[in-house]
């Protein structure tokens, strides 16, 4: 879910500057957004009070449609036509594609913590290993022989 109380995920794709347009600026208004969907604007309004595709709004309330908004639109379109499934049902498709979206991004993640972690350990392991002293003689194994060396004990006097 996103921060709107809808379905289609937003705010990764937020442009830094605030006139540069991304796939998630919201500038179709509905008339534009169900003629590039191909879908009448009561069915936009319908899906926007089912939690389909959350558009956002403008100060007098009017919806405005991004990119991103309009290609959620044809999947829901493609889903229900093409396929037959109900809204519930796609509703349901669009929440677990955005989770597995999230995880993937959390794996992702992870995985770089990871191969820091990794990088950091073989750092630290070299430094290590260039501390160590180089006066030091190396330890040779003395032969073994078969000699018995006895030892006694010193008694007290």
């Amino acid at each position: 879910m996103d921060g709107r109380g809808g379905i289609g995920g937003r705010g990764a794709g937020r442009p830094r500057n605030p006139y540069e347009l991304t796939e998630d600026s919201p500038v179709y208004v509905i008339s534009v957004a169900a003629q590039l969907s191909g879908l009448h604007p009561q069915t936009l309004r319908q899906y926007d009070r089912l939690g389909l595709v959350s558009p956002d709004r403008t100060a007098g309330r009017g919806r405005r449609y991004s990119a991103r908004d309009i290609q959620l639109l044809r999947q829901v379109q493609q889903l229900s036509q093409d396929e037959g499934i109900n809204l519930a049902g796609i509703k349901r498709i669009i929440e677990l594609e955005n989770q597995v979206a999230a995880l993937q991004s959390r794996v992702a993640e992870l995985q770089a913590a990871v191969e820091g972690a990794a990088t950091a350990m073989q750092q630290r392991e070299a430094q290590v290993h260039a501390s160590y002293r180089r006066d030091l003689v190396r330890y040779q194994d003395v032969q073994q022989s078969s000699a018995l060396v006895v030892w006694r004990p010193k008694r007290p006097e």
